[in-house]
């Protein structure tokens, strides 16, 4: 028995060693010239021996090649707000060899155009019986290729490996291969702004990435094997592509093995021969094979695959292998949800846009995609997008083994200076780079869902793809197809198997917070599952603690702005403070869309824009981490996977904030999409007081969770033990999942606050001056009466995406940093950040421009502003005038206190903290700085909207 271990092993060895002796790497130094002239072509450089060296597989950014960045630097992407170009205060950071570029990652060196590649390969004598196929798995973008300068081909995919058939054109002996790459956006246009190309995200780089290699193959041969697993009959059918280039019929078998792996279950082996006859040309073969009653079924939980080897044997010993892995599963629309092997899944998605600085392209490396999908799955995620471009097959492979979701797209996104459906180049292009990427990567169980690309423009978009979507779905029904991922005003295809748009997500904040809310409405007109486009967008501050890890092609120089700026404005020091309570609050902000997303019965699920950090666009700061999928610190992966997971407690809150005299009255729920129903669970509710301290505590009625959307029971809580004001949370559990939410309850009554020795006024007048001159104490209540400031919109929610991508459209803060310490804030219970309790606040109110008070003087209540601008701004300040001492607020504190209990305890708390000694404001000020906050005046507002801006930088 050892010897036959022994003898099999031996012709494994041979066998895999023979394979070997037919490829050839071609990794390593390779000639190398720029061709910035276009001179390449009309002077055959092809033919002749380029002058530089570099290595690939590389890009030029990589090897440092390309030209300086100036002002003149033409760009690929699209500019919205080209203010920096203009504005006198960005002049600092336009100057030669350092510019401080805002609205994107900088690169040290730029180059758009022809490059040419050269290298000498050694050719085996025994190739030259074969055919030979050069492989280059992602040059960018365009290629042609000379083989001893005759021409060989071109290719433009910017999705699927490059490949060029050789045969006859070189030969036994010393040969060069010159490959020409060209990144310039020509006749055929899938748009600026597509992560494919733009400068925004990946960057339009030009090189070579990923596999390089000639390999050798009989005349007979496996082009292409597309596997169609049955998950009902546990039967794979395999549709061969087979060629024959011998000029004579061969006859032979083909051997199909297939052997499970990637899960701790053990299974035997399946291995079956077919006789085979190939005709000349090109045919296809069908072949079944019955994989048994013990298959193994891939999901999110279970990612079980299977290696499928077909070899073709001759019987004049000619032979092929084709390898590939699939999975049995069943991905398929059931009314408006998913199912995965029949069971209801919620897609818990993000978007990855295709950046990645340190390479400033994506990595073609597996072990890459396994750490990124991790990341991202420790918050919950079960689902990635691909925004407009298609990642390598190493991103696949990953996906495939930890049981990841995937919708590539090709890589369009058609608009901005292009459309499809109007008869443009990018129309042929489209269909034919859809073709090669769904036969290139479509044996993949993990490729679940497929769209051409984002948001269309044209006047024919839908007649063009909804006829895409009907010709994929006869093409290939291994997974669920759309037009297009579309915001809300987007037309709809009428045969589209899902939908991603933009109806179901926002925060209806413009009224007061709840949890009662959710998306049915937005979803009901539609019959087949409804995925939320690009949830979130919330910002937060940027962490200029990130700059150091920008090591690689591209460097945060937007940052470097960013941070320079806030120096500028005296505020460097709160940095950090900044980016924590902004952050903080997007956190809130994607907690409360989340669980309406979820609460939402029915409801297909979300890809949230994103996840990590987008670095262009103006600088999208939206992710819960960074651009890296490094976890930020106001929000852990555990926090977030809370709320965020297979199975999420949910609780309905009819508002936030309670008067001690009203009972809490909650109806608990849950959405469970784990792997398989819950049994016997108990529900049990806590409350708990700032300090931690439980003070409540129930169960809820015993019962069994099933799939989807259900009921848990209702939480009831009196409130009359709450005798002043304060924040409490909410916890709700069973088994191991656990949610929570924070609530806020007030005194129904107040009492009089003595105000005899203080001025309430909502001006300062003379008189109020004059008060103050005399030591007296003054309650200014500004409200719609600011002036300097009045330019900043705050809304209670974050900046979306950021100011500059959309031209300084509102919100333009970022919540608030407050000190909840202080002690005019002593009745008013607050974090340091913005929360819930403080809608009636902020939302819609006024906030006051500090930038002329002291260089150190900063606000009790600080609202946070866009990092393009960087404002020092205040809703609640103090300060010394005179003899006297003021306190100043531009909320509204008085009008409705009846009804708005918010506003009602903040005036009771500031008027309390006035009648004590710690009323003693550490910054003198003069009436005049005060009074000019209220007062019409040519004050500095930033506008994009110049005179030398207009919107001619969108390509």
């Amino acid at each position: 028995m050892r010897h036959l271990v022994v003898l099999l092993l031996m012709v494994l060895i041979a066998s895999c060693g023979q394979r070997d002796n037919f490829v050839l790497d071609l990794a390593g130094e390779w000639q190398f010239q720029m061709d910035s002239a276009d001179r390449g072509m009309d002077e055959s450089w092809y033919a002749g021996e380029l002058g530089e060296r570099m290595v690939l597989p590389g890009s030029l950014m990589e090897a440092g090649i390309g030209h300086e960045i100036t002002l003149e630097t033409q760009w690929t992407g699209s500019i919205y707000d080209s203010s920096w170009f203009f504005n006198p205060h960005t002049e600092p950071y336009r100057q030669p060899g350092n510019l401080m570029f805002p609205f994107w990652l900088t690169p040290d060196v730029y180059y758009v155009g022809a490059a040419w590649y050269q290298k000498e390969v050694e050719v085996p004598n025994n190739w030259d019986e074969r055919r030979i196929i050069l492989h280059l798995e992602r040059p960018h973008w365009e290629s042609q290729v000379w083989v001893n300068g005759s021409h060989a081909g071109m290719q433009n995919s910017l999705s699927v490996p490059h490949e060029f058939d050789l045969t006859g054109l070189l030969k036994p002996g010393s040969n060069t291969i010159s490959v020409r790459v060209d990144n310039r956006v020509k006749d055929i246009n899938p748009g600026p702004d597509s992560h494919s190309i733009t400068d925004h995200t990946q960057g339009n780089w030009n090189g070579i990435v990923g596999e390089m290699k000639l390999i050798a193959r009989p005349h007979v041969y496996v082009k292409n094997v597309q596997v169609y697993p049955d998950v009902e009959t546990g039967r794979v059918k395999l549709l061969s592509d087979m060629v024959n280039e011998t000029g004579e019929v061969f006859s032979g078998e083909i051997e199909v093995h297939i052997e499970l792996f990637n899960v701790d279950v053990k299974a035997k082996a399946q291995k079956m021969r077919f006789p085979v006859s190939v005709e000349k040309g090109d045919q296809t073969i069908e072949l079944v094979v019955n994989m048994g009653d013990d298959v193994q079924l891939w999901d999110e939980f279970h990612p079980a695959l299977y290696k499928l080897s077909v070899d073709l044997h001759g019987d004049k010993g000619v032979s092929d292998v084709f390898e590939t892995q699939f999975g049995f599963r069943s991905f398929e629309a059931d009314g408006t949800r998913f199912k995965i092997n029949g069971r209801p899944v919620y897609l818990r998605g993000t978007v990855e846009c295709a950046a990645h600085p340190l390479t400033g392209y994506a990595p073609m490396d597996k072990a890459y995609w396994r750490s990124l999908y991790q990341k991202a799955m420790t918050y919950g995620v079960n689902h990635f997008r691909f925004h407009s471009w298609n990642p390598p097959r190493a991103a696949f492979e990953a996906a495939d083994e930890l049981g990841i979701y995937l919708q590539p797209e090709g890589p369009f996104w058609t608009n901005h200076g292009t459309a499809v459906g109007d008869g443009l180049p990018v129309d042929q292009y489209i269909k034919d780079e859809c073709d090669r990427l769904l036969e290139t990567y479509g044996n993949h169980p993990s490729f679940v869902m497929f769209a051409y690309g984002n948001e269309p423009a044209g006047r024919h978009q839908i007649a063009f793809l909804n006829e895409m979507v009907e010709y994929w779905m006869e093409k290939d029904d291994r997974r669920l197809y759309t037009h297009a991922a579309i915001g809300g005003s987007w037309p709809l295809a009428p045969s589209n198997e899902f939908i991603i748009r933009a109806e179901s997500r926002g925060l209806p904040w413009d009224s007061r917070p709840e949890s009662m809310f959710d998306y049915s409405e937005k979803i009901a007109p539609y019959e087949v599952p409804y995925v939320a486009h690009e949830m979130g967008q919330y910002c937060v501050f940027p962490d200029f603690e990130e700059i150091p890890k920008y090591t690689g092609v591209y460097k945060a120089k937007n940052f470097e702005m960013f941070k320079a700026e806030l120096e500028r404005k005296n505020m460097g020091d709160q940095a950090r403070d900044f980016f924590m309570a902004s952050g903080t609050f997007q956190a809130i902000c994607y907690k409360n869309e989340i669980e309406a997303s979820l609460r939402t019965p029915g409801n297909g699920g979300t890809q949230l824009l994103a996840l990590n950090d987008f670095p262009g666009q103006g600088t999208a700061l939206v992710g819960v981490t960074d651009v890296f999928w490094d976890e930020k610190d106001y929000i852990s992966s555990t926090e977030f996977s809370r709320f965020f997971a297979p199975t999420v407690p949910l609780a309905r809150f009819p508002k936030f904030v309670f008067t001690n005299d009203e009972v809490l009255s909650v109806a608990a729920e849950v959405a469970h999409f784990g792997q398989n129903p819950l049994k016997d669970m108990v529900p049990e509710w806590k409350v708990f007081n700032q300090n931690g301290e439980m003070l409540a505590n129930d169960k809820l009625p015993q019962s069994d969770i099933g799939f989807g959307n259900g009921s848990l029971g209702n939480i009831s809580l009196p409130l009359d033990f709450v005798k002043e004001a304060g924040q409490f949370k909410l916890e709700l559990s069973f088994g191991t999942h656990t949610n929570d939410w924070d609530f806020w309850v007030y005194p129904a009554d107040l009492p009089e606050t003595d105000v005899t020795d203080i001025l309430v006024t909502d001006t300062l007048d003379e008189a109020a001056i004059a008060l103050l001159e005399k030591g007296g104490k003054v309650l200014l209540l500004g409200a719609g009466k600011v002036e300097k400031g009045k330019d900043v919109v705050q809304y209670f929610r974050p900046v979306f995406w950021n100011t500059s991508w959309f031209q300084m459209r509102p919100p333009h803060t970022l919540g608030i940093l407050t000190k909840p310490d202080h002690p005019a804030l002593a009745e008013f219970p607050t974090e340091f950040h913005s929360n819930l309790q403080w809608w009636e606040l902020l939302h819609n109110q006024q906030v006051m421009n500090l930038d002329n008070f002291p260089k150190d003087f900063k606000a009790i209540v600080q609202p946070i502003d866009t990092w393009y601008v960087n404002r020092k701004l205040g809703l609640i300040f103090e300060a010394k005038v005179g003899e006297g001492r003021l306190l100043v607020c531009s909320a509204d504190l008085d009008s409705d206190l009846d009804k708005r209990i918010v506003a009602r305890q903040m005036r009771h708390s500031l008027l309390n903290y006035m009648q004590t000694d710690a009323f003693d404001p550490a910054f003198a000020v003069s009436a005049e700085i005060v009074t000019e906050i209220f007062t019409e005046g040519d004050y500095d507002l930033y506008d994009v909207h110049t005179a030398g801006s207009p919107m001619d930088l969108i390509p």
